[in-house]
This record gives C-alpha cells, structure tokens and sequence, in this order.
C-alpha cells in the first residue's frame, strides 16, 4: 500500500495568512491532533536559521497549526538542538535569542522555544540502534521525553547530504552535539593550538582521560580517545574542531539510521510538513539570503518521512525542469531514501493527495 502525501499549492506572495492557513489544512489531513491529549508534550521539531538566513521557516506560517495543537495540549514548544560547529546556535542562550531575532517570539508563537540539548549541547540520551553504521544515536533529551512531535522542515539542497529534508530534521536536527559528531566524523576531534586558552576545562569533562595538558594548550591522544564529543560540547573558544571528512554515503546512511531511533520513539505520533517554499542550494545553517533555485511549490505532509521527502524531490524536480539539487553539488542525494526504505523508516513509494479546499 502506498503512504498518503497530501499536497497543497503555496507561494511566498500569497503572504503568511494564507500560507499558515494551508499548513493547518495539511496538517489537519494527517490526522495527528486527534491522537494528543491534554498531558502530552508536543515537540514542535524547527531549524531556526542562521543569523541572517532568510529561507528558514517563517513562524506567522506556522500560526494555524499551533492554534490547533494548542487546543489539545497547553504543553506544546518550538525547539531544535545546538549546533556542532561553533556560532549562534551552539548554546541555547544564543540560540533561543536568535530564534527571537527571527520572530519565533511568544507575543507570536505564542508556544516557548526551548533547545532540546542543554545549555551547551550535553543533555542526551542515548538509544540503542544496532543498525548497520551505528550501534546507539545520541539525540537530544527534550525530544524523547516528548509524547509528540511535528516535523516541520523547510526543504534546501545541502552540501554533504544533496538534499535536507525531513530525513536529515528528524537524524541530524534531533542529535545531540555528540550525536552530530557521530555522524559527520569517523575520526576524533582535534585541537587547533592557537586558539586554545588552556584552560583545562576539557580535561575535567573528558570520560575517557584522553585530553594531555601541556604547557601552551592541550592534546588529544588518539588511542584513548572515544569520539564522543564532549571536549568539542564544553570548550567556549572553539578550539575543538571536527573534521568534516565523512564521506555522503556514510552521512547519509547513519542519518537514515538516527531518524529511525526518533520516529520508533513517538510511533504513531508523530508527522511532517515539508515547505517547500524559497528551496535554496545550501541549507538554513548558511548566514546569508539565498535566491531561490526553483519557483514555490507549496507543502506536502506525511506520517512517513520517505515518503513526504521522495514526494518534495519529485515536485522540485519537476517544476524545475531538472535535477535542480544536483546542479547545487553532484551528490546522490537518493542514497538516504534508498537506505531509509531499507531499514523501515518509511517508503518511497506514495499516493499523492492535492487539497484545494482549505
């Protein structure tokens, strides 16, 4: 049986009442709010955007859905996970300002905001997987000591993935900064001696005792090192870096893997909005206005994040008139649907459902 994608038609000229009132409509048709009750905390899954990123998530767009989900549960809030790399989403302070700056404000949303990770990335659980690429994902606590969630993705191509879509909001977004770690690197971190204060705070948080003070700035000893990340979380001057050596394949198929941890975790309470609305060629983690690579679509919404992703792509790449993703990077970006089909995180095969009516 083929999953059920529901398709509305969107523009960003429409302005944001409309496109709000359509995002209720699809959200409506999946038929999640009927299954939150009073008790439940809602998890509203967003990417932010960057400081200075325009392409992100308008929060007026989302104004219908948090209407209707607030009439099943006062308990409901905005939230994503800090950032690997160090900047204005890599605590929650700077984070939830952020998110201000960019309207996600409660006179608005009317909802809080809260980083699902901690003040610095460290509040995690850990999930046993025993998948292929990994044996546990490391995801942001405030997640799974959620009872719902709403997927709520703006569709972009990305320079590792070729596409970030539901897949990569639901595995990377809901990582913890470790879990992010684990994803993007197969080597440990390293440290970048001329930024480092020496501060020995590093050394106190690493579980493993693989962090060498010297007498200019610490080291890192590889064979005792475990990759999990945590000197990376802790350090406030950012000199632990992560080498972004791991190759699209890899990145892919261990996403696909940490996606599949979450969506098991809320089973059938949980869906995703696609926005596929200002798609630009890099995601909403680049700091600066993006052009457009394709003319507004609208917004899909599924229960099965395969599915609502093949579906987008399809859509892009058929208002394109090419493969619009691939000209952004020549990357396979096919290899997280294929795999995510593989495991049982959903499939790519889907029964498109347009609403006229809204």
């Amino acid at each position: 049986m083929k999953n059920k994608v529901y398709f509305i038609r969107a523009s960003r000229e429409e302005g944001a009442e409309v496109i709000a009132r359509k995002a209720r409509a699809i959200y409506l048709a999946l038929g999640l709010n009927e299954k939150i009750e009073p008790e439940d905390f809602v998890a509203l899954k967003i990417h932010f955007g960057e400081k200075n990123n325009t392409g992100h998530i308008k929060p007026r767009w989302l104004t219908g859905i948090i209407d209707e989900v607030l009439k099943k549960s006062q308990r409901a809030f905005l939230s994503d996970s800090n950032t690997l790399y160090v900047g204005n989403r890599s605590n929650s302070v700077d984070h939830i300002r952020l998110a201000w700056e960019h309207g996600f404000t409660p006179d608005v949303v009317r909802i809080p905001v809260i980083i699902a990770d901690g003040l610095i990335g460290r509040e995690k659980t850990e999930v046993k997987v025993d998948g292929q690429r990994i044996q546990t994902s490391r995801i942001a606590s405030a997640f799974l000591h959620s009872d719902a969630m709403l997927c709520l993705t703006h569709v972009t191509g990305h320079v590792q993935s070729g596409v970030g879509a539901a897949i990569k909001n639901l595995g990377m977004g809901c990582a913890s900064r470790a879990g992010k770690l684990d994803q993007h690197s197969v080597v440990h971190p390293r440290v970048n001696t001329k930024q480092c204060r020496n501060c020995g705070l590093c050394i106190r948080y690493c579980p493993a005792g693989a962090i060498i003070q010297t007498e200019s700035y610490v080291l890192i000893d590889d064979e005792k090192c475990i990759g999990c990340g945590e000197c990376l979380v802790v350090c406030k001057y950012g000199a632990i870096k992560m080498k972004w050596d791991e190759d699209s394949r890899r990145l892919q198929e261990k996403m696909a893997e940490y996606a599949l941890s979450v969506k098991n975790h809320f089973r059938d309470k949980i869906c995703f909005l696609n926005f596929i609305l200002q798609v630009t060629k890099d995601c909403d983690c680049m700091a600066k206005n993006q052009p457009a690579i394709v003319a507004d679509v609208g917004i899909v919404g599924s229960l099965d994040p395969v599915a609502v992703d093949r579906a987008s792509i399809d859509l892009v790449l058929k208002t394109a008139g090419q493969d619009a993703f691939k000209k952004g990077y020549n990357i396979d970006w096919s290899v997280q649907l294929a795999y995510g089909e593989k495991i049982g995180l959903g499939s790519q095969k889907y029964e498109l459902v347009e609403i006229k009516d809204f």
